[in-house]
């Protein structure tokens, strides 16, 4: 996070979290799963008692409630621009989650027909995806009190294939009206540690608008950061460019598997979003400024100097 941002205190969780180390390393989805369940057992009775910090979100898909406690952003706005509507959610919600400053997101790719397979002839066509997709990103973004910009563009679809320069002309065009609505935001968007042409794409217009800050993105299929050769392109493309930076999300990480739950066309069965808390584990490994146990990576780059 930039020095400007303080930091705010935010609720310690009161369930133990698990550990995917040691014996946890066969039993954490399930521990995570039950470890969840508590938590919004504990946030549900705040809620009946009139708490009115905690919301009640649900989940489009599963049609199931859930329970958070409301944020308050403060500091300087942040305009993130994310390829999909999970996008932001998957890679950098936990941040905003436990440091929380007034957000708006840009989705780029907004129509779709992506969802898991074992949904396909429940969402079968371009409409129906989309639309739940929208509402899904509704409340996925509901915690953070954020500002949506949806630009109406199509995903891509596989066999992937390079990106058209031409769109990428036109949707830098679209994001730039967008920063321009919003002076003084600081712009936020993917690294592009994957082969997908969409985030390639929008981490290419981002750069050419001045971003010089980016999640690592996370997703589960294997055209997605987290495959050993995703890392080396990635390394190869940015050599020394980008210098990673890591946040404690150790506190706020239960509240980021409720803002996972509300993605359930993506991620489905529930218990399947164990595997970005996998690698929030993973990456904690790799703090300096404490011993958190998860945590979400983030790359600079120099600010431009024109």
């Amino acid at each position: 996070m930039t020095k400007e941002t303080p930091v705010q205190p935010q609720p310690q969780p009161l369930v133990d979290l698990p550990v995917p180390d040691g014996h946890g390393i066969y039993t954490f989805p399930d521990d995570l799963h039950r470890a969840h369940q508590t938590h919004t057992q504990q946030l549900a009775a705040r809620h009946r008692n009139d708490d009115h910090r905690v919301l009640e979100v649900t989940a489009p898909h599963a049609r199931v409630p859930y329970y958070i406690e409301a944020r308050t952003p403060v500091g300087r706005p942040v305009l993130a621009i994310e390829p999909h509507h999970d996008d932001f959610a998957l890679s950098a919600s936990g941040t905003f989650l436990a440091r929380p400053r007034p957000l708006t997101v840009a989705t780029v790719f907004t129509r779709s027909r992506s969802v898991h397979p074992a949904l396909e002839v429940t969402y079968a066509d371009v409409d129906t995806v989309s639309e739940l997709r929208d509402r899904e990103g509704t409340a996925a973004l509901a915690p953070f009190v954020a500002r949506r910009h949806l630009l109406g563009h199509k995903d891509a679809e596989p066999p992937y294939r390079p990106y058209n320069p031409q769109v990428l002309d036109q949707i830098t065009e679209e994001v730039r009206r967008i920063t321009a609505a919003h002076p003084g935001a600081e712009l936020l968007a993917p690294a592009a540690v994957t082969r997908h042409p969409d985030h390639l794409l929008v981490h290419e217009a981002a750069v050419r608008l001045g971003c010089t800050w980016f999640w690592e993105d996370l997703a589960f299929w294997s055209t997605y950061a987290l495959v050993g050769c995703d890392q080396h392109l990635f390394r190869t493309r940015t050599g020394a460019t980008m210098r990673p930076e890591l946040v404690d999300i150790t506190d706020a990480v239960l509240d980021k598997v409720t803002v996972l739950r509300m993605h359930g066309s993506q991620m489905h069965p529930a218990r399947k979003m164990y595997r970005p808390i996998r690698h929030a584990f993973t990456t904690a490994a790799d703090l300096v400024d404490g011993p958190g146990l998860y945590a979400e990576r983030f790359y600079r780059t120099e600010e431009p100097t024109c």
